[in-house]
């Protein structure tokens, strides 16, 4: 009795097996077909281990060109001089997670508004095997807002005349 149920347990762990490897390999097309975001991975030290298209497309790099190279090639030289890069990963370890708005740079050296997480990846005892980045190129936004704050608003404009209505009412009897 006991070979069949060992038997059948070994035929489990294969079916999951199985399982587990077509969840995997889904997730992993989910990721490269991705174009809105940057999702990469880091290795302990912030090189870059994998690349989706998405990161290909904002960040203007191919996987063979970047991949096995230091993610503080995103960063501009004021931040990188700066120790910023590391200093977004020692955070991450120690938190677990690292978020900031900030100017990335392409491959063609031109600035990106990018909202960026850096997420720490544990194994199963707890240890940091690397990082999950994941990055958002929210320049358009950025600019929105700043032309929102600058446009002069309907309401603030209305009220400033009925203050100014008074004042050039006197002034014109004077």
């Amino acid at each position: 009795g006991l070979i069949y149920v060992a038997g059948r347990q070994r035929t489990a762990e294969k079916e999951s097996g199985a399982a587990l490897r077509e969840r995997d390999r889904q997730f992993r097309w989910l990721v490269a077909g991705v174009t809105d975001y940057a999702l990469f991975m880091l290795d302990q030290n912030g090189m870059v281990a994998s690349w989706n298209a998405g990161a290909e497309r904002i960040k203007g790099y191919t996987a063979e060109e970047i991949v096995g190279r230091h993610f503080s090639e995103f960063y501009t030289p004021d931040d990188r001089k700066s120790g910023l890069p590391n200093r977004a990963l020692s955070i991450a370890a120690a938190t677990g997670r690292f978020e900031a708005e900030a100017w990335r740079v392409r491959k063609d050296g031109s600035l990106f508004w990018a909202n960026a997480v850096i997420a720490a990846i544990h194994d199963e005892v707890g240890n940091i095997i690397g990082f999950a980045k994941i990055t958002r190129d929210i320049t358009e936004r950025r600019y929105a807002q700043a032309a929102q704050a600058r446009a002069p608003q309907p309401l603030a404009q209305a009220q400033e005349m009925e203050a100014l209505g008074p004042l050039t009412a006197a002034h014109a009897t004077q």
